[in-house]
C-alpha cells in the first residue's frame, strides 16, 4: 500500500512540476515585421501597425491631398504562431521602418521608354496621383506643338479642306512607348498632382531657367532667338503674344527666353499643299571678244512657282521627314543670262551670284538655328540649312564653280561633298545617297555633284547645306547669299 501511494505522489508531483505552471496552452497568433528580407521585429496586431502608419502620416496626407499612407515598398507582416510572449511597440517598430524606408501613397507609374544617341534604350519613371493628369499633361504639350485651335479641328473633324493650298493633320501621337501601373509610391518621390506642373516638366526637363530680353532696335524674333541660342519656336512657346516668326518687335519690349528640353516627342503627320517659289538658274555664255574675267548680264533672272504636295512628319514642332507627293509648275522660272569672256571654266566662284543646291518643290525643314537635334537630342547650333522635298534620288547642285576637296563617307554627314570656290567660300553638301564627282574636279555651278539620300545622321531623305566663309567651319547662315 505504501509503494502505491509514494508512486501516485510522485506522478502526481511530475504533473504538478511538468505542467501545472505553462500559462499558455495554445499558442500566440503575432505579427513578424520584415523590411527587405531584414527581421525588424515582433508586434501584436498588423492592423494596429498599419493603423499606426497612417496615423503618423498627416503631413504626407495633406501635401497630396490623400486619405491613407501605406507600407514603404518591400515592407512584409507575416503572420506566425508562437508560445513566445515577447513582442515590440508598434511605435518602436515605426521608428525603424522611418529609418530605413520611405512610406507610400496610391498612385500611378507613367514609365516612359526612348531610344538615346547610342541607340539604347532609356526609361524614366513619372508619378501621379489620377491618370488624367498625365493625360491632360501630354494635351497641353500637344497644344503647345501643334497648336490649340489646328489640334481641336484635327479632333472634332473640322479641319477647312485643301481647294487650292492648305494644311491637314492626318495623325497625333506620342514617339514613346508609355506603359501605365497602379502602385505605392514613396512619399519622397516627385509627384505630380497638378497638370499644369506635370506639362512644364515634360516640356523643360529639371533644369528650367527663364531670363528676359529686351528688344533692341532692328530685331526680329529669328534675330533674338539666335543671339541668345534657342529657336524661333522656342521664342513663340515662351511668349505666347507672339503668334509668328514675322510679329513686328519694339524696343524696350521684355521677352521671356527660356530653352525647351522635352521629355517626350510629340509627333504631328500632316499633307501639304503649298506654293513655293523656284530658284532661277544662271545661264553663262562665252564670248572671246570679251576679256577674261569680264561679264555681262543680257537678262536678268525671275523666280518661278511651284504648287507642290508634301506629307510632312514634325516631332514637337521640328520637320523630320518630308515625304514629295506631287509638284505642279504654276510658273517657269527665267534664267538669268551672263556672258563671260571666254569659254574656259575658272575655278574661282561668284561672291555675288549663288545658284541653289536641289531642284525645285523644295522645304526649308530646318535652318541656321540654336535647336535641341531631332536624333541627339543635344543642345546645338544648326549650322546649315536642311533642305527636304525633292524626294530620294533627286539630283544636288554646285551652288558655284570651284573645286572639289572632299568626296568621302563621314559618319554625321554620310556621304557628303566639299568645295572651294576660291574666293573666300566653301560649301558642303551632306546625306547624299550617291556622290557623283571626286576630290580634285573642277565643277561649275549648276553641275550635278550628287543626289539626295539619308546617309550618316538623317531622319528622312534631304540635303544638309553649307555654306563656310574664310576657313574650316566658320559657318555662316546660308540664306545671307540669297537675300
Amino acid at each position: 500500500m505504501k509503494k502505491i501511494i509514494t508512486v501516485l505522489t510522485i506522478c502526481f508531483s511530475l504533473f504538478v512540476c511538468g505542467f501545472g505552471y505553462n500559462k499558455n496552452v495554445t499558442p500566440n497568433t503575432f505579427y513578424q515585421v520584415y523590411l527587405d528580407d531584414q527581421l525588424l521585429g515582433t508586434v501584436k496586431s498588423k492592423k494596429a501597425l498599419e493603423d499606426y502608419i497612417d496615423k503618423n502620416g498627416e503631413y504626407y496626407k495633406k501635401k497630396f491631398s490623400v486619405n491613407k499612407i501605406y507600407s514603404p515598398k518591400g515592407l512584409l507582416i507575416k503572420k506566425i504562431n508562437t508560445y513566445d510572449d515577447k513582442v515590440s511597440s508598434v511605435s518602436s517598430i515605426y521608428k525603424k521602418i522611418s529609418k530605413k524606408a520611405d512610406f507610400t501613397i496610391l498612385g500611378y507609374e507613367f514609365k516612359i521608354k526612348n531610344n538615346n544617341e547610342d541607340n539604347k534604350i532609356e526609361t524614366q519613371s513619372v508619378y501621379v496621383l489620377k491618370k488624367k493628369v498625365f493625360s491632360d499633361a501630354v494635351e497641353a504639350l500637344i497644344n503647345t506643338f501643334v497648336g490649340d485651335d489646328r489640334y481641336r479641328a484635327y479632333i472634332d473633324d473640322t479641319q477647312v479642306k485643301i481647294e487650292s493650298t492648305g494644311e491637314n493633320i492626318q495623325s497625333v501621337y506620342v514617339n514613346e512607348d508609355i506603359t501605365v501601373k497602379r502602385t505605392y509610391v514613396p512619399v519622397t518621390s516627385r509627384i505630380f498632382a497638378d497638370y499644369g506642373d506635370l506639362a512644364q516638366y515634360l516640356l523643360y526637363g529639371d533644369n528650367h531657367s527663364e531670363s528676359v530680353y529686351e528688344v533692341r532696335a532692328g530685331d526680329t524674333v529669328e534675330s533674338v532667338a539666335f543671339n541668345n541660342k534657342i529657336s524661333p519656336e522656342e521664342v513663340l512657346i515662351s511668349n505666347t503674344d507672339l503668334t509668328g516668326r514675322n510679329n513686328l518687335l519694339y524696343p524696350g519690349q521684355k521677352l521671356k527666353i527660356s530653352e525647351t528640353n522635352p521629355q517626350i516627342g510629340i509627333v504631328e503627320e500632316s499633307y501639304v499643299v503649298k506654293d513655293i517659289d523656284s530658284q532661277f538658274a544662271t545661264e553663262e555664255r562665252y564670248d572671246d571678244n570679251l576679256a577674261m574675267g569680264q561679264d555681262k548680264v543680257i537678262q536678268e533672272g525671275a523666280k518661278g512657282l511651284d504648287r507642290v504636295s508634301q506629307k510632312v512628319k514634325k516631332i514637337n514642332g521640328t520637320i523630320v521627314y518630308v515625304d514629295p507627293r506631287g509638284k505642279v509648275v504654276l510658273k517657269d522660272p527665267v534664267n538669268k543670262i551672263v556672258v563671260k569672256g571666254n569659254k574656259y571654266i575658272p575655278d574661282v566662284g561668284s561672291t555675288t551670284s549663288w545658284g541653289w543646291p536641289t531642284d525645285s518643290g523644295w522645304t526649308i525643314s530646318s535652318g541656321y538655328v540654336w535647336r535641341t537635334n531631332p536624333v541627339t537630342r543635344k543642345r546645338e547650333l544648326h549650322g546649315g540649312l536642311d533642305i527636304s522635298g525633292t524626294g530620294y534620288g533627286s539630283r544636288i547642285y554646285a551652288t558655284n564653280n570651284g573645286k572639289v576637296v572632299e568626296a568621302s563617307y563621314h559618319y554625321s554627314f554620310g556621304n557628303h561633298v566639299i568645295i572651294n570656290h576660291n574666293n573666300g567660300y566653301l560649301t558642303v553638301y551632306a546625306h547624299m545617297s550617291r556622290i557623283a564627282v571626286k576630290k580634285g574636279d573642277v565643277v561649275a555651278r549648276g553641275q550635278v555633284i550628287g543626289y539626295v539620300g539619308m546617309t550618316g545622321v538623317a531622319t528622312g531623305p534631304h540635303v544638309h547645306y553649307e555654306i563656310w566663309k574664310g576657313c574650316n567651319y566658320c559657318r555662316i547662315d546660308p540664306m545671307t547669299m540669297y537675300r
